[in-house]
């Protein structure tokens, strides 16, 4: 991670730190962890628990990153990218074999074989560019999720198409580390991963956990507060990552229909589901889907809440967050419903 990148990951999670830890009257003293990892900055924090719990969290997520990194050579992702077969650890195998049934259930709105375009943009290498129409157009012939073959645990790739599980990776890194702290005796804990938030029970005096928001217009400021217990809070937005040229900002959430930046009218989503995979995998298919569409998305499954955020200002949630979300500022808030 760039040292930029890193202080300013540093400076987003101190300043969340008073609103996560507000009213918290613990029944012990709590241990914490901070450490890097999958290009972003985690801290966890847990009470009770075996002595090993933290250590063992952390050799987890080292564990999944090793395998899963699209950038490092050696992993099992960039293997596959490289040789078009692998045969894949449990782990991949199950995080692809899901990441696939998502790309399906969001209609491709997600699509785990965007790497190509995502390089061509400059988002892994940071030489930013605007691709030209010509280069988009042949990139976009090898984005197709449904053309990836996965059997047990052997994968195989068509020519030219590399899987990325960037999208992804984080939240099923949260639902493992969730199941091993149970474990281990945790009945209480925040795992901040990152731009992902995944709460073990509730706060040690019982009450739930308060999650801040980003303010996708002022990244220094907060949007709001949502209060959760057992929730994996998740957000993406075109704030997180993006170069400007000619007055242009390009984000880093690609739309695989047009090999470009997703446009869809929101700047930001927040998922709020039982499982970190998939808030995280909705966190950017609902961007790309835009407001009205991920909105019908929810009233269809059910199954999560949303905050969706508009390029306007403002701001939707979903009705299971109507009394647990708390807008921060003068804004418009409107309430979705079934």
């Amino acid at each position: 991670m760039s040292r930029p990148r890193l202080l300013r990951v540093l400076s987003a999670l101190l300043a969340l730190c008073p609103l996560l830890c507000a009213g918290c009257a613990p029944r012990s003293e709590p241990a914490e962890t901070t450490f890097a990892a999958m290009d972003t900055v985690m801290t966890l924090t847990v009470y009770g628990g075996e002595a090993d719990a933290l250590s063992a969290a952390r050799d987890r997520v080292l564990e999944l990153e090793a395998r899963l990194s699209v950038t490092d050579p050696d992993s099992e992702i960039a293997a596959l990218n490289r040789e078009r077969t692998a045969a894949l650890s449990p782990d991949t195998a199950e995080l692809l074999s899901r990441s696939l049934e998502l790309c399906a259930r969001t209609g491709g709105a997600l699509d785990v074989t965007i790497y190509p375009v995502v390089r061509a943009w400059g988002f892994t290498t940071g030489d930013y560019a605007v691709p030209g129409g010509d280069t988009l157009s042949a990139l976009l012939e090898k984005v197709d999720y449904t053309k990836v073959r996965l059997e047990g645990n052997a994968a195989s790739l068509p020519a030219g198409a590399e899987l990325d599980l960037g999208a992804v990776a984080k939240g099923y890194a949260g639902d493992e580390l969730a199941a091993l702290l149970r474990e281990k005796g945790v009945e209480s804990a925040l795992l901040e991963l990152g731009g992902n938030i995944h709460t073990i029970g509730s706060k040690p005096d019982g009450s739930d956990w308060r999650v801040a928001v980003r303010d996708p217009a002022d990244t220094e400021g907060y949007l709001g507060v949502v209060s959760v217990s057992n929730k994996a809070v998740v957000t993406s937005g075109g704030y997180e990552r993006y170069f400007e040229e000619d007055g242009v900002r390009y984000w880093h959430i690609m739309d695989p229909a047009s090999g470009a930046p997703a446009r869809s009218g929101l700047f930001s989503v927040t998922v709020a589901a039982d499982s970190g995979l998939y808030a995280d995998a909705l966190s950017t298919a609902l961007f790309v889907m835009g407001r009205e569409k991920a909105l019908d998305y929810w009233r269809t499954h059910r199954d999560f809440e949303a905050i969706l955020v508009s390029e306007d200002g403002s701001v939707t949630v979903t009705e299971g967050l109507e009394k647990s979300f708390t807008l921060s500022g003068a804004r418009t808030l409107s309430v979705a419903r079934p």
